[in-house]
């Protein structure tokens, strides 16, 4: 086990983000259509790198339970035709929890990440009544994660560090 820290950051207003709008041939689009498959090849793809560990034993049964929840909504990100990142909206009465937000690894560094995570708050306060945004990453994640998070407006309300093997990260879904 490695000493991990956690920090949990939030925006509570719209009004707060520091959008990057230039998405430099990134074009980002909502799955409409739910399909527990795809979240599940998205976790893995984008996650695995980053040691995303919580959802790999879960069954098909639990993956559909939680992508076809009405209170989740994921989007994906392409550049030049291939999948460049996602990232998944968890609502739970007036807060929108970034759940998952991640770029495929042949993308990182190309300048995506800011535009992605525009895309993610904007389509987050997007959400009727919406009161909080909120996010939390870890040291296990890429270096320039949490200045990402930073950049874009939000704040470190909450920080914890503990022993452990992965960044985790298991939602309550609400049905």
């Amino acid at each position: 086990m490695t000493k991990v820290t956690t920090y949990y950051l939030e925006m509570r207003s719209p009004s707060l983000l520091k959008s990057r709008d230039e998405p430099k041939g990134l074009v980002v689009s909502e799955c409409s259509i739910k399909q527990f498959e795809f979240n599940k090849f998205l976790y893995r793809f984008i996650g695995e790198k980053w040691l995303w560990t919580d959802k790999l034993s879960w069954s098909d049964q639990q993956w559909r339970d939680y992508v076809e929840n009405d209170n989740l909504r994921t989007y994906v990100a392409y550049f030049d035709g291939s999948i460049a990142g996602y990232f998944e909206l968890l609502r739970e009465k007036d807060d929108v929890e970034i759940i998952y937000f991640g770029l495929a690894e042949q993308v990182i560094g190309k300048g995506h990440g800011a535009y992605l995570l525009t895309q993610a708050v904007r389509a987050a306060w997007n959400w009727e009544g919406v009161q909080r945004v909120w996010v939390h990453t870890c040291s296990l994640d890429h270096p320039g994660a949490l200045q990402n998070y930073l950049s874009r407006g939000m704040k470190v309300y909450k920080q914890e560090t503990a022993n452990q093997s992965s960044c985790t990260n298991s939602p309550k879904i609400n049905n």
